[in-house]
């Protein structure tokens, strides 16, 4: 993985080149960012700049025997932990380290959800146990077999319990030439003593920019499509490949408005129909996109309607929706309409009826615009 493979993130990749150049490379990291933000390929990516034999000025050569192996996963002194489903109290993650090869190098930006379903999770759950830990410590107690760092990528270390406290003095004082590259997307479910010993790498969304040129150049997505998407994920890469998945990413705007005419006028039998014929049908990852889309469309409006028009960027047609929507209804009806929206979409991930739920939120509108 180089930097050059990663979409936008231009600032983080500058500093992390910018540590090596100046020897400045910390030996615990956390790279913090939400799902599909590329917080993992820049950690791969910043682990192959370091260990390259033959340093370009802004990434690694790609050719030389260290950076051949990083692209394959299967460089000796190149660690993964993870979070899995543990069959028996003694397996780790070397366990099942071809799932883990296998779907990073098909998708670097995978989610939880991703991995899950390549295992066979049945009912158990995910956890970095302290068999995990303590093969951990085992591996990095040894000498490195080629490269300058040995290198610990754990991502998700939200998954380890009390059993995580096994690695802090690994963590704090690791043998020479060891780096540990955290991964991690919610910083409130990670160990303080864990936090406190690490550097942090604050990785943010994919900037939109960045996003629509990667699916126009690489998707041969149109324009239009691309923006749209870009603008739905919200820059979460894993959620734009889900809707590239299923369906191709539907444009969700005219359905949208369509949907929230009928709720506004209280048409509870062409509800019923478009709930039957179109949203029902659209799939549970585009079901998802367009509360996604919705939730986005609405927080745009209570923007404009405040006078924060600037922080608005939309295509013509949504401007012009936001435009003459924003003054019928109050910011509470709004952030009320969010709040039914971010309700729906939970249910969604967890497998509800899409007949059921489509149709009680609609009902729920109904009653929130005639009140």
């Amino acid at each position: 993985m180089q930097f050059k493979d990663i979409i936008g993130q231009e600032k983080v990749k500058a500093h992390l080149i910018h540590t090596v150049k100046e020897n400045r490379v910390s030996h615990a990291q956390l790279f913090l960012g939400p799902e599909g933000s590329g917080s993992l390929p820049l950690a791969v990516a910043y682990a192959q700049y370091i260990n390259c034999e033959n340093k370009q000025e802004n990434d690694s050569c790609g050719n030389c025997n260290s950076c051949r192996k990083y692209a394959k996963i299967i460089h000796p002194d190149l660690h993964f932990s993870y979070p899995f489903f543990a069959s028996h109290k003694e397996d780790t993650a070397t366990t099942f380290i071809e799932q883990w090869r296998n779907s990073f190098l098909s998708n670097p930006y995978l989610g939880m959800d991703v991995w899950r379903n390549s295992l066979e999770a049945g009912n158990k759950q995910a956890n970095i146990n302290i068999a995990e830990c303590h093969h951990i410590i085992q591996k990095l107690s040894l000498k490195a077999f080629e490269a300058s760092y040995k290198v610990l990528i754990m991502w998700l270390p939200e998954f380890l319990d009390k059993e995580g406290n096994t690695l802090l003095k690994l963590i704090e004082e690791p043998p020479e030439n060891t780096l540990f590259l955290l991964v991690a997307q919610n910083q409130d479910q990670l160990l303080n003593t864990i936090i406190s010993r690490t550097q942090l790498v604050k990785v943010n969304p994919i900037d939109k920019g960045s996003l629509v040129e990667y699916l126009i150049s690489e998707k041969n997505l149109t324009n239009e499509k691309a923006t749209q998407l870009a603008y739905i994920s919200a820059g979460n890469m894993q959620q734009v490949l889900a809707l590239l998945a299923e369906e191709g990413g539907n444009s969700h705007f005219n359905l949208f408005v369509q949907w929230l005419r009928f709720c506004f006028g209280g048409k509870v039998l062409d509800l019923i129909s478009m709930v039957d014929e179109d949203l029902s049908k659209l799939g549970r990852e585009n079901q998802k996109s367009f509360l996604l889309y919705a939730i986005q469309i609405i927080r745009d409006v209570i923007l404009f309607k405040e006078g924060v028009v600037n922080l608005v960027h939309l295509p013509q047609a949504e401007m012009s929706f936001v435009e003459k929507f924003s003054p019928l209804y109050s910011t509470e009806k709004l952030e009320a309409c969010i709040n039914i929206f971010e309700k729906t979409c939970y249910h969604i991930e967890r497998n509800a009826n899409p007949k059921i739920l489509f149709l009680d939120v609609s009902l729920q509108l109904v009653l929130l615009f005639k009140h």
